[in-house]
């Protein structure tokens, strides 16, 4: 017997490194039928880099990533609206790291397979429900097979089976009428080697940084994402997950984004592949554990991409569910004590990223005080007012400085065997 994992994505591979780690037996089931490097970038943040360098990834992910040092929102006219430092440029013990998602997808199931073996992770099988026992759970899949372990952490996304199995009217995932072009394109970075840039408002807003480090000619790969606010009754496809967009569709939106550190719009023309996404969410459940079947990730708490916290999420979740076996073994009392730590605080960030007090916010504020044209910041928000919304969210979503640095990790050092 065993813990059952069901999703072999950033979660998943996490919480089999962990489990590994600590000495607990697992098998991953992974629907696709061969894990790919998909996807564009994302961030990693302190709190969930600290967890990746306690597993002994740090060289790993310089060698794919970028250590970010700065982040910085931007008026549609390209005003300086709020710039600060990230990652140990701020004074975080940890860098904050910008990177390819399908890249640390990789680099995680290679290390998952280098340390646990190459058949601990079945490919091609797909979950589509459970049950559950007082001593075990059973995990269904589409072919009419089950397996039985102790546990079983579902794993598979914001279309999870084992979430909608548990939440039959539940529905699909909620579109808030906002829709994200994203795709890499190769170019000077903006702000230095190794800034994050937000321009715009709520309407109409533009993020770019670089994933990859400059090449000899100065260029890196950029990965940037295009979000616009649409009609809700208009034509467009809210429910394709991965759509293959033409520029023509979104690019006249940004053509007067040419500022004096940046041109938008020639940056999305060279993209060689751009893909559309619904911005979507769920609502926040009661309880993510029933009987000896949790939820992680993406399958408990999706929430808007705001913060860079979904890839981060996910990995403290597969720490904190390791720990809860480290104190409590394979049992019921496992899974009820990691939703109880783990549970609020997802809600809190997904609540907060709905109500458009992520740190982003700062933009349509600019935009409604002046409509996005300013000298002097200082003149429409005062500094002080900046900084502390910011320093709020970092609160919110768990990586404020002083209060990581000064936590203790998550998985005692002495009970790691990497």
């Amino acid at each position: 017997m065993c813990v059952i994992i069901a999703g072999g994505g950033i979660a998943g591979l996490s919480l089999g490194l962990t489990l590994h780690q600590i000495g607990v037996a697992f098998h991953i089931y992974e629907a696709a039928p061969e894990l790919r490097p998909l996807g564009v970038g994302i961030n990693l943040q302190p709190n969930a880099v600290r967890e990746l360098f306690d597993l002994g990834l740090q060289d790993d992910l310089d060698a794919i990533g970028i250590r970010t040092r700065q982040l910085g929102f931007y008026s549609k006219t390209g005003g300086t609206i709020w710039e600060e430092p990230r990652g140990q440029a701020a004074g975080y013990s940890w860098p904050q790291y910008s990177i390819h998602r399908g890249e640390l997808q990789m680099l995680l199931l290679r290390t998952l397979k280098e340390r646990a073996g190459e058949d601990c992770i079945t490919t091609g099988i797909e979950a589509v429900g459970f049950t559950t026992r007082e001593e075990g759970a059973s995990l269904h899949f589409r072919n009419g097979q089950s397996h039985d372990g102790e546990i079983i952490v579902a794993a598979d996304g914001i279309h999870s089976a084992i979430r909608q199995q548990m939440y039959p009217n539940e529905g699909a995932p909620i579109w808030n009428q906002r829709i994200l072009w994203r795709a890499t394109s190769r170019a000077r970075a903006w702000k230095g080697q190794a800034a994050m840039v937000m321009i715009g408002h709520d309407a109409l807003r533009f993020v770019a940084y670089p994933i990859t480090q400059p090449d000899a000619q100065g260029q890196s790969v950029i990965n940037w994402i295009a979000e616009k606010h649409v009609d809700p009754q208009s034509t467009w496809n809210k429910e394709d997950w991965n759509r293959a967009a033409d520029i023509g569709d979104f690019i006249g939106d940004f053509e007067g984004w040419q500022f004096d550190w940046a041109d938008v719009p020639a940056l999305i023309r060279k993209a060689d592949r751009v893909f559309e996404y619904p911005m979507v969410d769920r609502d926040p459940l009661p309880r993510w554990t029933h009987g000896r079947v949790t939820l992680m990730g993406d399958a408990a708490h999706p929430t808007y991409p705001v913060g860079s916290n979904g890839a981060s999420q996910a990995i403290l979740d597969a720490r904190s569910l390791g720990a809860s076996f480290l104190r409590h073994g394979l049992s019921e009392t496992t899974l009820s004590a990691y939703e109880e730590k783990m549970r609020p605080a997802a809600t809190q960030i997904g609540k907060a990223n709905r109500a458009g007090q992520g740190p982003d916010a700062v933009l349509q504020r600019v935009e409604d005080l002046c409509g996005g044209r300013f000298k002097k910041i200082e003149e429409i928000i005062p500094r002080a007012e900046l900084e502390a919304h910011a320093n709020r969210y970092k609160s919110v979503a768990g990586f404020g400085i002083d209060a990581l640095n000064a936590a203790p990790s998550i998985i005692p050092e002495l009970t790691r065997g990497v």
